[in-house]
Parts: C-alpha cells; sequence; structure tokens
C-alpha cells in the first residue's frame, strides 16, 4: 500500500494553486506547508507533496473518488484552475466495465486522474 507520493514542479506556486483549487472536490486540501513544499491529502494526512524540480518524463497519479459526480466536479476544478484537458470524464470499459475516470495534464504536464470503481446507479 502507497502512504504517501510527490511530484516534482518547475513553478511551485503555480502548481500549489492548481492542486489546492483542482483537489478540493474530491476533499483534499493544504494541511502542511514548509518553504518550497507542500503536503495535500484528506485530514489529518498529506498523503501528495509537490516540491520544486526539474521535470523529466511527466508521472501519472490517479486519486480514488467515491462517486463519479466527484470525478465530474474535480475535472472541471481542475480546467478551471488552468490544467489541460487529457481525457474528459466517462467510462473507460478496456480497464472494467465500472471505470470511470477523468484525466488532466498539471502546468508541468503531469498526468492527474481522478477514478470511480464503483458501478453507476441512476
Amino acid at each position: 500500500m502507497i502512504d504517501h507520493t510527490g511530484l516534482a514542479v518547475t513553478d511551485f506556486a503555480r502548481s500549489r494553486a492548481f492542486y489546492l483549487a483542482a483537489l478540493a472536490p474530491l476533499g483534499y486540501e493544504l494541511i502542511v506547508e514548509f518553504p518550497g513544499v507542500a503536503g495535500f491529502g484528506i485530514k489529518p494526512k498529506p498523503d501528495l507533496w509537490i516540491v520544486p524540480g526539474t521535470i523529466g518524463t511527466p508521472t501519472h497519479l490517479a486519486i480514488r473518488a467515491a462517486t463519479r459526480k466527484l470525478v465530474d466536479a474535480f475535472y472541471a476544478a481542475a480546467i478551471a484552475a488552468g490544467g489541460r484537458d487529457n481525457g474528459p470524464p466517462g467510462v473507460r470499459a478496456m480497464y472494467h466495465p465500472d471505470y470511470y475516470g477523468a484525466f488532466v495534464l498539471d502546468p508541468d504536464g503531469h498526468n492527474i486522474e481522478a477514478v470511480c470503481h464503483e458501478a453507476y446507479l441512476a
């Protein structure tokens, strides 16, 4: 089980603002901040850290959402915060029949996904 992960970002202030807005629909908050380091998560523990650095190959990070509506809200918030579309909300049946995800590129090109694995209940 992964406890936490980190991403290198080229513009810390821009990325901090992006993640603060984009992850809010998923319940994430800025929990800890030190000079040049920010930890986001659902209280009480941060599980996503950003730090200044150089970007080699962009990373793919998927964050679980409890409902499809939250995936939609993540996508809207991330686009509004300056993210670039990398796959709008929808079913990705190639993974499994109930896989519902949305993909956004952050300011550094990291592929950030929100995914719900629950069956759709009308």
